[in-house]
């Protein structure tokens, strides 16, 4: 069962959003299915999110923003730890970059906008953390938050982590084409979206 979080804010319905190809930055396992590989290491300790409770492998929606969620088998990484990659934005207006993730402790970091012009700007990332029962630090919007947490040998069915729905301001909205994450491997992204806001 997946656990969909109702917004009470106005949804975003009106604007133009472009989800984000981020499949070749994938790198790291943090959710696990029922037939659990032992793989999963979202944190130290083996720690991952259920998948039969996320919508893996599909377009989602949190928000009213839609996300591209990458599968998750176990065995294939189904998510990004924050290592400064740099990802081609697609070609369009951006007032917004909405994230779907969640940190290791709550941490806060800088991402870079880059432009066609060559100009870079900075933008701060935050993010909260994933354990269970502690809150948004950031102004995060729950995205999802799982029954149970996986161990490396066993479910924890009293602990509920959470992924969340973050954003990002882009001040200049025309010409931004290349996304750099901090270097922080404590911050893991799971789906991006660029979002024009309707004028």
């Amino acid at each position: 069962m997946v656990h969909h979080v109702t917004p009470t804010p106005t949804p975003v319905r009106s604007a133009a959003a472009h989800p984000v190809a981020i499949e070749d930055f994938l790198d790291s396992v943090g959710v696990e299915p029922e037939n659990r590989s032992g793989r999963g290491a979202f944190n130290i300790w083996g720690n991952a999110f259920p998948a039969g409770e996320l919508p893996c492998g599909t377009l989602t929606e949190a928000d009213g923003v839609p996300f591209r969620f990458p599968p998750a088998d176990g065995v294939r990484p189904d998510h990004l730890r924050c290592r400064g990659q740099r990802i081609a934005l697609p070609a369009a207006r951006a007032d917004w970059i909405h994230l779907l993730g969640a940190a290791e402790r709550r941490t806060e970091d800088t991402l870079l906008l880059e432009y066609a012009d060559g100009s870079v700007r900075r933008q701060w990332l935050r993010l909260s953390d994933f354990w269970p029962q502690t809150g948004p630090r950031f102004g995060e919007r729950l995205a999802f938050r799982t029954g149970a947490m996986l161990y490396p040998r066993h479910e924890q069915h009293t602990m509920s982590p959470s992924i969340w729905h973050q954003r990002v301001p882009v001040a200049v909205a025309d010409g931004l084409r290349t996304l750099v994450l901090p270097h922080n491997p404590a911050m893991h992204l799971f789906a991006l979206t660029l979002v024009t806001e309707a004028r």
